[in-house]
């Protein structure tokens, strides 16, 4: 009890309620979303590209998301877009029971792509606005934990209970937004009234997507790290789409397969990534890629020929483990090819890679509609593998950049490119 009250104490209680809410959030949005391309194949008549396609455009549209949402903040306010952006996550979830029509439901995928975003981005502010300097490592840790929490648990009690992808499990999403939204303001008026951090954004720097191209278009190492990221995010973003559809259209009891793989691959972020990461730190920067990359590919090729549940949760080990070394060396490559004063530029570029997110569900749909399953993730390992070339060529022109110019950075061991 002591060690509760210590962390209950610790943080503000908005930043405990955002947290606590993460955990919900991620607890019924992964008994959801990652079945939507189920529940859409079993409800509709669309075929597989097309539903990669509808899904695809939710992340795409929440890439763009991340450039105006500082904007729309500036004329909302923060309180009042992250309010807003719940009580139209709340229509959405609740609209994709009753949408048929293909446009309807694409429309509702980008709404919700959109308002995700938002949320998202408005409240790891929030929380970083309310938090001692000191403290919000641990804060953000503590976020990415209670995502992979409600994702390790979700999935996998959604499928064996039977309602995973269900139209209970959209309006059981549906009502956790709604109620978020309901408390929030109740908490606001108490513990942020007249509060300046909360509404500021003085300290944030909107960036237009044209800007941001501008410079990628200008610096061919950047350019070349986001196509990779392209790439890999191809793979890896949107697994979840390709992966439901093809259980579900090959293997009895696909859909409780899948479940269990979702949490699978949560439980294997929570319980080996803080391992892994510091394990790999002896390493550069391109050979964690490499191995992240190689583990990619690993996994998507043993999905290709998997026929039992062993080794469709090998699989998911596998391909995991590169996930969980690769988003960090992608964050940490864009670090140190980022000049002085440019910090937020080269973050907001590397943002395209979210394209990716919009290319994996599209591709792999007409991939499995034309080839098959196998096909379609032998396609995706040499994506994975491909992307490789667009990192070593990046890092090639970084180290001529940095020789034109004659200056180079200190060598920090955990972010070494050589």
């Amino acid at each position: 009890m002591s060690k509760i009250r210590q962390y209950l104490s610790a943080y503000h209680p908005i930043v405990q309620v955002l947290l606590a809410g993460t955990v919900f959030i991620s607890l019924t949005s992964s008994m959801s979303m990652p079945f939507l391309a189920i529940y859409l194949a079993e409800q509709t008549e669309l075929d597989y590209a097309l539903i990669g396609l509808i899904i695809g455009a939710g992340p795409l549209a929440g890439t763009i998301g991340g450039f105006v949402g500082g904007t729309l903040s500036d004329f909302f306010g923060r309180k009042r877009l992250m309010i807003l952006s719940l009580l139209v996550l709340f229509i959405v979830f609740g609209g994709f029971v009753y949408a048929r029509s293909t446009i309807m439901l694409l429309l509702l995928s980008i709404v919700r792509g959109l308002a995700a975003s938002f949320f998202a981005t408005i409240s790891k502010a929030l929380m970083g606005d309310l938090t001692p300097e000191e403290k919000r490592f641990r804060v953000f840790s503590n976020r990415y934990l209670a995502i992979n929490l409600g994702y390790s648990i979700g999935p996998v009690v959604g499928a064996f209970l039977g309602i995973s992808g269900s139209a209970l499990t959209f309006f059981l999403t549906a009502a956790i937004f709604l109620l978020y939204a309901l408390v929030l303001p109740l908490l606001f008026s108490r513990y942020l009234s007249g509060r300046e951090s909360a509404e500021s954004t003085a300290d944030d720097e909107p960036l237009s997507v044209a800007h941001v191209w501008s410079v990628v278009r200008n610096d061919g190492a950047l350019l070349m790290f986001v196509l990779g990221g392209v790439m890999l995010m191809t793979v890896h973003g949107e697994v979840s789409v390709p992966l439901s559809q093809y259980l579900q259209k090959d293997f009895v009891d696909g859909v409780k397969l899948f479940g269990l793989l979702m949490s699978v691959n949560g439980l294997t972020v929570l319980l080996i990534q803080v391992w892994l990461t510091r394990w790999s730190e002896r390493f550069s920067l391109f050979r964690r890629m490499v191995m992240g990359s190689l583990l990619l590919s690993a996994g998507a090729v043993v999905f290709a020929f998997a026929q039992g549940w062993i080794s469709f949760i090998v699989a998911m080990f596998v391909f995991t483990l590169g996930e969980i070394l690769l988003v960090p060396a992608e964050y940490a490559q864009i670090d140190q090819i980022t000049p002085p004063g440019m910090r937020g530029t080269y973050y907001g570029a590397q943002g395209f890679s979210e394209l990716g997110n919009f290319l994996g569900p599209w591709l792999g749909g007409m991939l499995l509609s034309a080839f098959g399953g196998t096909t379609m993730f032998l396609v995706l390992a040499l994506i994975s593998l491909a992307s490789l070339l667009c990192f070593a060529r990046g890092r090639k022109l970084y180290e001529m950049r940095k020789k034109q110019a004659g200056a180079v950075k200190p060598p920090v061991s955990t972010t070494n490119l050589a």
